[in-house]
């Protein structure tokens, strides 16, 4: 099976990864494009969380029993800006209005219903540069593991041209905390231009796994397990809004020794 997760060109739905298409437990994520004017509805099973993140556009959002109204604003994800997100529990039904053309994205993960539906507004969210360098990348954390979900972790990059991410390559597929953690893993990509392409390998140790990948603007790259380093073209930028969700909601990961030895440069 490939990692590749090829969008749809046209349509509302873009692109949708479920536990039983990756072949996993946890992870589940879809992308649509919603039209001004349009409504849609989107129900989480009985047995999973969901974090509705506005991308592009504003919309009003009406969850268990809560309304939310002009909610987004971004005219692209490249914006310097940070976006709207929704939280909401298991069995819950988003009821989503376009006030103008919009994309979102949904991701889910299991849950008993722990926690209420709750806005997640862009001030909540830090925000911060990594890396060095042709290295550096700048990172919004929508839904870390500091605040309340049962399995979810939300988070997007913007990648500059010309530069690396997710890099030196790293990995959390073992639990061995508080070292490293199991947590399966999406990348939805965006390019811009939106004709060109990233570059994406999934591998492990073990190199049971070793899957390069051009990847298209709108695509998914699923991680079930091994290193996952990005890399942006000359002349494209890149952003990828990552979800993670494993048997413990904690982020630790090991890098890959081979390539360590950069950082300390």
């Amino acid at each position: 099976m490939s990692l590749l997760v090829k969008a749809m060109p046209t349509g509302e739905a873009i692109v949708k990864v479920t536990p039983e298409t990756a072949q996993w437990h946890h992870v589940g994520f879809e992308a649509r494009r919603i039209e001004a004017g349009s409504t849609v509805e989107i129900a989480l099973p009985a047995d999973r969380e969901g974090c509705l993140v506005v991308l592009v556009g504003r919309v009003d959002i009406a969850v268990a029993g809560h309304t939310w109204e002009d909610l987004g604003g971004r005219d692209s994800v490249f914006d310097d800006r940070s976006p709207h997100a929704v939280y909401a529990p298991p069995s819950s039904v988003y009821t989503i209005t376009a006030r103008t053309d919009a994309e979102l994205a949904l991701a889910s993960a299991p849950a008993t219903g722990k926690f209420a539906a709750r806005l997640i507004e862009p001030s909540s969210m830090k925000r911060s540069a990594r890396g060095t360098g042709a290295n550096t990348r700048y990172v919004c954390d929508i839904l870390p593991e500091t605040e309340d979900a049962e399995s979810l972790l939300v988070v997007e990059v913007l990648t500059p041209a010309g530069h690396s991410s997710s890099y030196p390559p790293h990995k959390h597929d073992t639990d061995a905390l508080p070292e490293e953690s199991v947590l399966e893993e999406t990348y939805y990509h965006r390019v811009d231009p939106p004709q060109g392409f990233a570059f994406q390998r999934v591998y492990t140790d073990e190199r049971d796994i070793d899957e390069s990948m051009a990847v298209g603007n709108h695509d998914v790259v699923m991680v079930p397990r091994g290193y996952h380093p990005v890399v942006m073209p000359h002349g494209y930028r890149g952003y990828y809004l990552n979800v993670m969700a494993g048997p413990r909601r904690e982020w630790h990961f090991r890098n890959d020794p081979a390539h360590e030895w950069m950082i300390a440069r």
